[in-house]
């Protein structure tokens, strides 16, 4: 809450820097542009994506964590159907106990 106050002042610093720079005899309202970009803009931005790094690796962090669990579940999901189904034939992924061996030609 306390950077929305800085970035709110430091912004109103700026647009009366480039009020003055407008107004001024010497000054043109392309100058007073630049002055806005480069003096408010430019740094207000880098500042609050700076300060806002750390929320992002959390949450990064967070949607990891949440699709780890989501796995997971999934895979005690599909275990726990594979062993409902494991008592008939050709429901499991193991090969069946009684295969028959393939026929082979007499030489």
């Amino acid at each position: 809450m306390f950077i929305h106050l800085i970035v709110i002042g430091w912004l109103y610093v700026a647009v009366m820097m480039a009020v003055a720079e407008a107004t001024n005899t010497n000054g043109t309202v392309l100058g007073a542009i630049f002055t806005f970009l480069l003096y408010g803009l430019a740094p207000v931005a880098l500042v609050v994506y700076l300060m806002g790094t750390p929320a992002r690796r959390r949450a990064i962090k967070q949607r990891e964590v949440e699709a780890q669990e989501a796995a997971r579940r999934a895979a005690a999901e599909e275990t726990a159907s594979q062993d409902a189904g494991s008592d008939l034939p050709d429901q499991g992924s193991e090969a069946a106990a009684d295969a028959v061996a393939p026929v082979r030609k007499e030489p």
